[in-house]
């Protein structure tokens, strides 16, 4: 309890979604620089879903960083996001060269392995001009068993990579870094969307808006691909 109350004592810096709910003209230029009206409408999903970073009633939101810690709270968000755009990579690289799929199907796989790839490297040049290093490239293994478990699979990750940018946004508190994990986040719900259809799963799993997931759901989901 007594470290509780420090941790509410402490200052901390605004996060950039704090900032520009609160002040309109900053956030119509930062909608200008990130794509407008579809970018309006993503800031809104981000904002519902985040609510209030002071509340974890539901533990799907991690607590803002501390003032002190703003550019390194940044950098290990983006060296988390990095990782998890590792994995997906690495998933449908070896995917496409297993032999399960053909013809439009494989040009689906290759096309959404291509976007990962344009993820991993926007996240790793982020890290730098952070003035980090970004996040070493793991080793993975996945479960290519047959066709039908790999799209199941394929859109389980798509639908946890999504929950996870969702859950970093209202900790984020530098503004380009918000614009890039909203640019990628769309992605990442657009692939889920049609790897859900793909499998004959509901498109929009969680209803009218998206749930976030924090580093403690995430990081155990995906432990499994990776190679100690």
């Amino acid at each position: 309890m007594a470290q509780l109350e420090r941790e509410r004592s402490e200052p901390r810096n605004p996060s950039a979604m704090e900032e520009l709910s609160r002040d309109p003209s900053d956030r119509k230029r930062f909608l200008r620089m990130v794509g407008g009206a579809g970018a309006a409408g993503a800031f809104s999903i981000f904002l519902a879903a985040c609510g209030d970073d002071e509340k974890d009633s539901a533990g799907t939101t991690d607590k803002a960083a501390p003032a002190a810690g703003s550019t390194a709270g940044d950098l290990k968000i983006v060296n988390y996001a990095l990782t998890l755009e590792y994995i997906e990579a690495d998933f449908y690289e070896k995917v496409a060269g297993s032999g399960l799929f053909r013809g439009k199907d494989l040009a689906l796989i290759r096309s959404i392995g291509e976007n990962e790839n344009d993820h991993v490297t926007a996240l790793a040049a982020t890290a730098k001009k952070l003035g980090g290093t970004p996040a070493p490239r793991p080793k993975t293994t996945f479960p290519l068993e047959d066709a039908r478990s790999v799209l199941q699979l394929a859109a389980t990750v798509e639908n946890l990579g999504a929950a996870a940018y969702l859950g970093q946004a209202g900790r984020i508190q530098n503004k380009e870094v918000l614009a890039a994990a909203l640019s990628i986040h769309t992605v990442e719900a657009r692939h889920a969307s049609a790897l859900n259809f793909l499998t004959q799963q509901n498109v929009t799993p969680d209803g009218a808006f998206a749930k976030p997931a924090s580093m403690e759901e995430v990081l155990p989901k995906v432990k499994p691909f990776l190679v100690s």
